[in-house]
């Protein structure tokens, strides 16, 4: 397999090195504006190989979409990232034009690419994404829930003080701080509801520390967190390279599932070597919908921005 990771930063430094420690891809290409950076990058990364056991070679280029012909997924974390006090939603404006023309790019040298959307507002680029290549919408994979399941679960074994592979939990909706729908009254440990373990008080503490998650590390690290991201698309990544048809929450493009229509937004999916093989419609309690349908309102308005913007 060969994977193209576009933003050789901390995001996509990240990506490339979990899905090269992980051993499952022969090729990673790293492609950066920054002159030398991605070779810089690739070259550091290459280094740790005989330390961390891999295998993949890992490659970087500055701009030159050559160099990822015939990659197998792409990974887009290109653009600018948050600073403490901004809203997702404010980097549309620099950051859909970056990734429309990334986008179009790599399509030139793999048409056959799955795309993965890592870049915010992350539910619409990966809209802009699937409309500016005009993918099959299997193909086209917004990140967010991954992540947002993830910190849900480090939130909920902290307030219960277990290990978090006792935890099975999941977050739908907007990748934004008050578009994710946690799902709480789904969360369970080991199968036992999560309410057996924790107050309605604490469990409500827990859904929104898991909303400002993203936000919180911005505020304590001055940007973007980037272990967390990498490691959730690696997780994507490894489930279309095995085929694995492993259910995550990812942004996918929605034609009346959920009642939805023309949006990208937070649902489970099965992930295999086709992409999204299957959106999963779970049965939601009335609460869960209108909170899912409020979510789709704002990145709907979202989305509006970009006939301006894109």
């Amino acid at each position: 397999m060969k994977v193209t990771v576009v933003g050789a930063g901390a995001v996509g430094a990240s990506c490339a090195e979990y899905i090269a420690i992980k051993d499952f891809a022969d090729e990673i290409v790293l492609v950066d504006i920054k002159e030398g950076f991605a070779e810089g990058k690739a070259m550091d990364l290459m280094q740790t190989a005989s330390l961390n056991g891999f295998d993949s070679t890992i490659t970087g280029t500055t701009g030159d979409y050559s160099k990822t012909a015939n990659s197998d997924v792409a990974v887009i974390t290109s653009g600018i990232p948050r600073k403490p006090g901004m809203t997702r939603e404010e980097l549309i404006g620099i950051n859909a034009g970056i990734v429309k023309t990334v986008s179009e790019n790599l399509i030139k040298y793999s048409p056959n690419v799955i795309l993965i959307v890592v870049s915010n507002p992350m539910d619409t680029m990966t809209y802009l994404a699937a409309k500016a290549t005009g993918l099959p919408k299997n193909r086209v994979i917004g990140m967010g829930g991954a992540l947002d399941s993830a910190r849900f679960k480090y939130r909920l074994a902290e307030a219960i003080d277990c290990p978090q592979s006792d935890i099975s939990a999941m977050v739908i909706g907007g990748h934004s701080d008050v578009g994710m729908v946690p799902l709480i009254e789904k969360a369970t440990r080991n199968s036992v509801p999560v309410a057996e373990f924790l107050t309605e008080e604490k469990a409500a503490e827990v859904v929104e520390a898991t909303k400002v998650g993203g936000a919180t590390l911005t505020k304590l690290l001055g940007t973007s967190a980037w272990y967390a991201p990498g490691a959730a698309v690696s997780e994507l990544v490894r489930a279309i390279a095995l085929d694995s048809k492993k259910m995550f929450p990812c942004s996918a493009y929605l034609e009346g599932e959920y009642g939805l229509n023309d949006i990208c937004i937070g649902v489970p999916v099965l992930i295999g070597k086709n992409g999204i093989e299957k959106v999963v419609e779970i049965e939601l309690s009335e609460a869960e919908k209108a909170k899912l349908n409020t979510s789709a309102e704002g990145v709907s308005k979202t989305n509006g921005l970009l006939s301006v913007e894109a």
